[in-house]
């Protein structure tokens, strides 16, 4: 869409470092499609909308028609080199500002890496399972664990821009003591068997404790109807939400989004369905890109295309003028996100 600033990016986990052949590619493709096992008989992964949208988009970064043969663009790929086709193909996504969720699988662009090869801005979000699963690892007894984590979640409360976490569903309250120290408890004693996500009272009290520091926390959820009564529990507290559903549930985030003044929720993949649930400026883009760089510059263009098409038709259909169809787009491109994230101006 003509006009639309660059875009801050408020999810994505970084790039592969290094070359992919053909099967590395396809998996990180087919994860990007959701699919886990083999293409069908006779097929690629190149066959599905998210291979569709890399050889559209991604071959003119690199120097080759649209469309080009699979095969071909590999081929490019690995001719300019993993660093230099990155580069390209990060630059061109349209993001100016990345945040990126720290602590994931090795082999991933750091947020300063991403920042270097993209020529913008990047900033870190702690993933509060994580940083649990590391201190677990200490296997120092609960009170270790738990002086550990409260001093990590103040370190990462200095240095990062927002904290994360996955929560199936939570209540309006945060677990006692005694609940916490026999959810450590268990904790320390399953080991790598049982990682931090599957105990939901420990996953409350890192919320909970993440809340208190007054960065931003991200809600990864299935169905974001299941944190009403923390939405409601948490309205007033001075710490902004947003929620990051699974597909299916962006409408429903949305009208959380426009119920609770400090709920805000990721756009998601179609922005038509999404804007007439919530206030424009509750709406923010992320493009959840993992290990491809070209998932970046698909994300990103795809994004707005959609916006391009909604905000012409409300054009057409006289809802409003271009000048405000533009701001309208700017809001859940970058604005948004630069106020709840406090971020620098572009």
């Amino acid at each position: 869409m003509d006009g639309m600033p660059p875009i801050v990016d408020q999810h994505s986990h970084g790039a592969v470092q290094g070359e992919l052949g053909l099967g590395r590619f396809e998996t990180h493709l087919a994860a990007a499609a959701g699919s886990t096992g083999p293409a069908p008989p006779g097929t690629t992964f190149f066959d599905s909308r998210a291979g569709l949208a890399v050889l559209r988009w991604c071959p003119p970064l690199l120097g080759l028609e649209p469309f080009c043969a699979p095969v071909r663009y590999l081929a490019r790929r690995r001719e300019l080199g993993a660093y230099r086709a990155g580069r390209l193909l990060l630059r061109g996504a349209g993001i100016g500002t990345f945040l990126l969720e720290s602590g994931g699988p090795g082999g991933l662009t750091s947020a300063a890496e991403l920042a270097h090869a993209a020529e913008g801005r990047a900033h870190e979000v702690v993933r509060l399972e994580t940083l649990a699963d590391r201190i677990a690892g200490d296997h120092e007894g609960v009170d270790h664990f738990l002086s550990r984590t409260a001093e990590a979640l103040d370190t990462a409360a200095r240095g990062a821009t927002a904290f994360a976490c996955a929560v199936r569903s939570c209540d309006g309250r945060a677990p006692d003591v005694p609940e916490v120290r026999r959810a450590v408890a268990r904790r320390l004693r399953t080991g790598r068997t049982c990682p931090t996500t599957a105990d939901p009272t420990l996953v409350r009290h890192l919320l909970w404790s993440a809340l208190g520091t007054g960065l931003p926390v991200q809600l990864h959820c299935r169905d974001p109807r299941r944190l009403a009564r923390l939405l409601a529990a948490t309205a007033g507290s001075g710490t902004d939400l947003v929620l990051f559903p699974d597909p299916g549930h962006h409408r429903q985030a949305a009208r959380l989004a426009a119920a609770y003044p400090h709920v805000y929720a990721d756009v998601g993949p179609r922005p038509e369905e999404v804007l007439p649930e919530a206030p424009f400026g509750k709406l923010l883009f992320s493009t959840g890109a993992r290990a491809l760089p070209e998932l970046y510059v698909v994300g990103a263009r795809s994004f707005a295309l959609a916006m391009g098409r909604l905000m012409a038709e409300w054009v057409a259909d006289g809802w409003c003028r271009w000048a405000e169809a533009r701001r309208i787009a700017g809001l859940v491109a970058a604005g948004t996100a630069r106020r709840v994230y406090r971020l620098e101006a572009a």
